[in-house]
Order: structure tokens, then sequence, then C-alpha cells
């Protein structure tokens, strides 16, 4: 008969394997986040990875480059899951709607109206098709009984008295630009 054997316990292995990986894990960590509190995390998360993996039947050895691994894994989750939460945050914040006052807004046309009927028939003609009711040029064009290169000439000329004749109307009341 052969002598008896004592089996190695595997939570001494294990906690053997910690205290030989801790300072490789955390310095993988720490040199590719820059921050100790993440770093110190993440190597908190891979070391109950690796007891979770540990304790599974037909489990593989818990080694260094195992739990390097395991750490590189955690680190790419994380800068996903950040990446995840900017791009949601970015996506609230571009729907969030920008607090419109309506009273403004109709003032706006009120006041875009007055200066409309201030400007010459072509331009007033011009600009109305193409932005009140929204036509494409061509169309403009066969409106008005010109030539296409002929009505965008027409179109720059509307649109500079129209800015012209727009800022007169709002620097005159309220005593200069916003």
């Amino acid at each position: 008969m052969g002598e008896p054997r004592v089996e190695r316990d595997p939570e001494f292995a294990l906690l053997e394997i910690y205290e030989a990986a801790l300072p490789e894990v955390y310095g993988y960590l720490l040199s590719r986040c820059g921050n100790r509190s993440l770093a110190e995390e993440l190597t908190s998360e891979t070391f109950l990875g690796a007891v979770g993996a540990a304790r599974k039947p037909g489990a593989g050895p818990v080694t260094v480059p195992w739990l390097i691994g395991v750490a590189r894994h955690k680190l790419a989750d994380h800068w996903r899951r950040r990446e995840r939460e900017e791009r949601g945050l970015k996506l609230v914040h571009d729907a969030a709607p920008e607090a419109v006052d309506p009273w403004e807004a109709e003032l706006d046309a009120l006041r875009a109206r007055q200066v409309l009927a201030q400007l010459g028939p072509h331009h007033r003609a011009a600009l109305t098709l193409r932005y009140v009711d929204g036509l494409p040029v061509p169309e403009v064009a066969e409106h008005l009984g010109r030539t296409v290169h002929a009505t965008e000439a027409l179109l720059v000329r509307a649109r500079a008295a129209f800015r012209a004749a727009y800022e007169d109307t709002h620097a005159g009341e309220e005593g200069g630009p916003r």
C-alpha cells in the first residue's frame, strides 16, 4: 500500500496565485487606464472572475497570463460600457428640445412678413416661391419666366436685401442687433 496523500486545498492554491499575480494584474491595468481606483476595481473584478472560474468543474489552472487576459477583457468591457453610456447621454442631450418661446417665434415670423412686404416685387416673389412655398429653384425659375441661372442670381440678391432689411428692422426695434 502506498503512503496516504493529502490533497492540497484549492483555496490555498488560489490564495497563492492571488498573492503572486496581484501586483502584475494591477500594474497591467493601471498602466493601461491610468486611474488607480479604476485599476483597483477592475483588479477585483478580475479576481472575482478567477474565483468563479476556478470553482467550475473541469476548470483549467488559474495562471498569471490567464489572469492578465481576463483583466484585458474586463478593461475592454469597461471602455465599451463607458462609450455606450456617453453615447446614450449624448443622444439624450441631443434629443432634449431647446426651450423655444412661442412668442419669440411668432414675433420673428411677423417681422419676416413685414420685411418681405418692404422688398421689391421680384425679390418678394422669388423668396416667397422658394422659401414660403418650398419650390425648388427650377420651378421658381419657371414661375418667374427666367432661366435657372438668372433665378439663382436673383435669389442671392433677394436674400441679401432681405437680410439687410431684417437687420435694420431688428436694430430699430431693440436698439441694436442681438
